[in-house]
């Protein structure tokens, strides 16, 4: 003859024992989950100060071969583009794929003359929230960029 009660005492024992493993995952997802979210919100600034090295390094060639900086008109389409009234010094492409926008999905910025670089540029990703003059604004002449 079953009993019946081992057999409610067993179902009793699973349900518990389901119910602690999705605690125990709870917990760890809880720990774990900002972990991952943060990180990928430090990749995004990683990446942004990365590209503007990369910017001004192609700037600072282009400079090199045109003996000026790209104009606020031909912005930075003149690194993989040549602008028509330098094409004999042209000696580009500067960048391996052309500049398109940050890792936000934004433009970056680029002034010649720049503001804070009256003789070279200034080049901008104005960040997460994409307002220019945040917190967040990643850039070429601040020291903690």
């Amino acid at each position: 003859m079953v009993n019946r009660n081992n057999h409610s005492d067993r179902r009793a024992k699973t349900l518990i024992e389901l119910l602690l493993v999705m605690v125990i995952i709870s917990v760890l997802a809880a720990i774990v989950v900002p972990n991952f979210i943060h990180r990928g919100a430090d990749a995004k600034i990683r990446a942004a100060q990365a590209d503007i090295s990369a910017i001004g390094t192609a700037l600072a060639t282009f400079e090199v071969d045109n003996g000026r900086y790209p104009t606020n008109d031909e912005g930075l389409t003149a690194l993989s583009n040549p602008p028509t009234n330098i094409a004999s010094t042209w000696h580009g492409p500067y960048v391996t794929k052309p500049v398109v926008k940050d890792p936000w999905g934004n433009p970056y910025i680029y002034r010649c003359p720049g503001a804070h670089n009256p003789r070279g540029f200034d080049l901008l990703s104005m960040g997460e929230d994409g307002q220019e003059g945040g917190t967040d604004d990643i850039d070429n002449w601040s020291t903690a960029s």
